[in-house]
């Protein structure tokens, strides 16, 4: 009779913004994803997520149970208070002891901050590790901005990480991690996690992987995994806004426990190092970028709008969804094209439009609330043109299928203006964020956006271009204007 292999499943995805105010909380897990047993075969099948992968695996491989613990994820943002970071840990805990298990995967982002603790990624792997006991082995799926601790190296035997960014390889990084596991269990081979810190923080502007440094990086992390045993050979560019001792670059190499891998280690550092310097972005002003966008629209012939992007107020880069800098220079520049403004978090004002009705007016004092020291209020008088439940699935191809809440969300007009306002502070990188609020894009020429890299992925070929600007924000490119108290001034770019 052949043998069956029992797995747990847990996931804790959240990335943590250091310099922000607004915290994280354990409601905004609850919201985005709080999943466990059958209810995670729903919510994440034909997802392209990772446990998607864990789910489609259930069905092709005869010789694999799988139980599922807590699988949660929170929208990136402020540090979580330390007693609900531990309510989550336990739960996950909990879940993971039913039965004798023969292996563990775990659905980490690895850039998690709670008031307590400056790695409680760590602390919950931890924690797994003498709950499975020294032999059953653990797999760990990162995201590419983890900050990883080199002490997990005694914790783990397999780590892998997202090859892509936009991170449009979810699924692919989650069956990566589970086929290394499963490989491990049936061969009964004993495989071993290899870190190398290096001593550098990159920005994630220049990271994009259809080219540039970050691209070269990952092709050969790939053609090092072809080498005779071994299995998996990742990097880690970390999260710049995690101010935390274990925010730099790392290498990951899972191999055959056997195998000596010192030589793969030191060329993949060697090639991080000497592309430290094509991390740097050139980003333009949000009044360049609108004479920018103004020059192109003038010649385009696709119907198709310019969008900029506001790269320091990106909710995915733990951005606030509350600085003025892009919509005050609309304004000033008088700007004659049709042109919707995404968005401003503010639940207040959400709740002050939902009392009025469609076609009613409002005085709206539009961002400026949270940090004021990045803008201060602009004060408009607006139209109430739509309300929503703020619910969709996403069309991909980042998370694609994955059921989105929002909150509710308000769409305003004046004149050839609409803003969006929302009840919670997430990024608009997927097309049916458009259907939801009732954007034709093909009638829109500019669009306004707070975010970066990962709309490209839903929006790249729906817009004639896309400029990156920088306004003041609270992720900044300039890193002179981050208050580190633990990343070493030299590991900026």
């Amino acid at each position: 009779m052949r043998e069956r292999f029992h797995i747990g499943v847990a996931r804790l995805w959240h990335e943590a913004h250091s310099f922000t105010p607004v915290i994280t909380q354990l409601h905004d897990f609850q919201r985005k994803e709080w999943q466990s047993g059958n209810g995670a075969v729903d919510f994440y099948k034909n997802t392209n997520t990772e446990i998607g992968a864990v789910v489609d695996l259930m069905t092709t491989e005869k010789d694999l149970d799988v139980s599922f613990s807590l699988c949660t994820a929170a929208p990136p943002g402020g540090v979580v208070p330390q007693n609900e970071m531990d309510y989550i840990h336990d739960q996950i805990i909990e879940g993971l002891r039913s039965g004798d298990l023969d292996g563990i995967y775990l659905s980490l982002h690895g850039a998690a901050l709670s008031t307590g603790s400056l790695s409680p990624d760590t602390a919950l792997i931890t924690e797994i590790r003498k709950l499975a006991g020294p032999d059953v082995p653990i797999a760990v799926s990162f995201d590419m901005h983890a900050c990883i601790n080199p002490e997990i190296e005694n914790l783990v035997q397999i780590l892998t990480g997202y090859h892509t960014y936009p991170h449009v390889d979810m699924y692919d990084t989650g069956m990566r991690a589970m086929l290394m596991l499963l490989k491990s269990l049936r061969e009964k081979k004993a495989m071993a996690l290899h870190l190398r810190p290096v001593p550098l923080l990159p920005l994630s502007h220049m990271m994009r992987t259809e080219k540039g440094p970050m691209q070269e990086l990952v092709a050969l992390g790939e053609q090092i995994a072809l080498d005779q045993g071994i299995e998996d050979a990742s990097y880690f560019a970390s999260f710049t806004y995690a101010d935390t001792p274990y925010s730099s670059g790392m290498i990951a190499i899972t191999a055959e426990k056997e195998i000596c891998v010192n030589t793969q280690l030191d060329i993949m550092d060697a090639a991080f190092k000497q592309r430290k310097s094509q991390f740097q972005p050139d980003l333009v002003t949000a009044d360049e970028g609108l004479e920018k966008a103004e020059a192109i629209l003038n010649k385009r012939i696709s119907g198709k709008p310019v969008a900029l992007i506001d790269t320091a107020d990106n909710p995915l880069s733990g951005g606030v969804g509350d600085t003025t800098g892009l919509l005050r220079a609309w304004l000033t520049c008088a700007s004659h094209r049709k042109t919707v403004f995404c968005f401003f978090y503010d639940p207040d004002l959400v709740e002050r439009c939902f009392k009025l009705n469609i076609d009613d007016t409002i005085h709206a004092r539009l961002g400026g609330r949270i940090m004021p020291e990045h803008g201060a209020p602009v004060e408009l008088t607006m139209t109430i043109k739509r309300f929503t439940k703020g619910r969709f699935f996403n069309q991909g191809p980042m998370e694609k299928g994955v059921g989105v809440n929002i909150g509710r969300t308000v769409v305003l007009e004046k004149d050839n203006l609409q803003i969006i306002v929302t009840e919670t502070c997430q990024s608009a990188n997927d097309p049916a964020w458009c259907d939801l609020h009732g954007i034709e894009l093909q009638e829109t020429e500019l669009f306004l956006v707070k975010a970066k890299n990962h709309f490209r992925a839903g929006f790249e070929p729906l817009c004639e271009a896309i400029i990156d600007i920088e306004a003041a924000g609270p992720s900044p490119a300039d890193l002179t204007l981050v208050p580190y108290k633990y990343v070493p001034r030299h590991y900026l770019i």
